[in-house]
């Protein structure tokens, strides 16, 4: 005699299946099986065990996807202007994270250097945020595999870059002065220096030593900065490194100077113009 679905429901449950197994074996909706086994609870055991496998699986399907994400990034096999200005930008004046990187800045030349760079390898836009009273921005890209692989990225080019060509040392410098520099121009005082901050001193030390390959001496001075002064000093880092073009001194701070936004290398040029012959 043929098993009615409702006394085939009604079997398995008292043996103790879930529903899930139920509509497993039966090939039913999860709605029809309900109706028959609705008055049929299962023993607390079978639902400690229900519960303690289910729990198994989601570990599982966790462990697998970690480090994943559905937003595909483009990975670089070997180092290029692009990359290491990309990553020392995030570095200097940003955060890499393991769920996420970040860039922060006053300046729209340089968000919008590190958002046409993060295109090169990743097709996602950011998430945009921007703070009226301090005028920075931030743009965040949230993504476990990205923040993972900068972040690994990150630590070979702390690594690495003292052997890289001088190309791509001059990156480096850039982006750090960039992202952390300023010119100190008093000239009734008679003071012209570069200065770049930095609260990690490992990073000021490896910029110290790169400006040295340049023939650029500089020292650090803690608790949390590098220095360039003199007038030789001062053209060759002008001709050699330099700002880059747009990058501006923040007039609106209330220690500033100048009062209004100056031309990082406009006014290196005007330090080194100054110097008597």
């Amino acid at each position: 005699m043929k098993t009615s679905f409702k006394e085939q429901c009604i079997t398995l449950r008292k043996e103790g299946y879930s529903i899930i197994e139920i509509m497993k074996a039966t090939g039913r909706a999860k709605s029809s099986i309900h109706t028959h086994i609705k008055d049929i609870p299962l023993s607390e055991k079978r639902l400690k065990e229900i519960k303690k496998a289910s729990g198994e699986r989601i570990r599982k399907f966790a462990l697998a996807r970690k480090g994943k994400s559905k937003r595909e990034f483009r990975a670089f096999e070997k180092w290029s202007a692009n990359t290491v200005l990309l990553v020392a930008h995030l570095l200097f004046d940003g955060e890499i994270a393991r769920t996420r990187c970040a860039y922060n800045n006053r300046s729209v030349a340089l968000i919008g250097r590190v958002e046409r760079l993060m295109r090169e390898w990743y097709d996602f836009e950011p998430s945009r945020y921007y703070n009226k009273m301090t005028g920075v921005s931030r743009i965040t890209y949230s993504n476990v595999a990205l923040g993972s692989y900068l972040n690994t990225r990150s630590r070979e080019l702390l690594q690495e870059i003292k052997e890289m060509p001088s190309g791509l040392k001059r990156e480096f410098i850039r982006a750090f002065f960039d992202d952390e520099g300023c010119i100190d121009y008093r000239p009734k005082e008679n003071r012209r220096s570069i200065r770049g901050y930095q609260k990690d001193v490992r990073i000021l030390k490896i910029i110290k030593s790169l400006l040295g390959d340049f023939d650029i001496a500089s020292r650090v001075v803690l608790p949390n900065e590098v220095v360039i002064v003199g007038k030789e000093n001062l053209i060759k880092f002008e001709c050699e490194v330099n700002f880059s073009p747009g990058v501006y001194m923040n007039g609106n701070r209330s220690n500033s100077r100048w009062k209004k936004h100056v031309e990082k290398r406009g006014l290196l040029n005007q330090a080194i113009l100054s110097f008597k012959s």
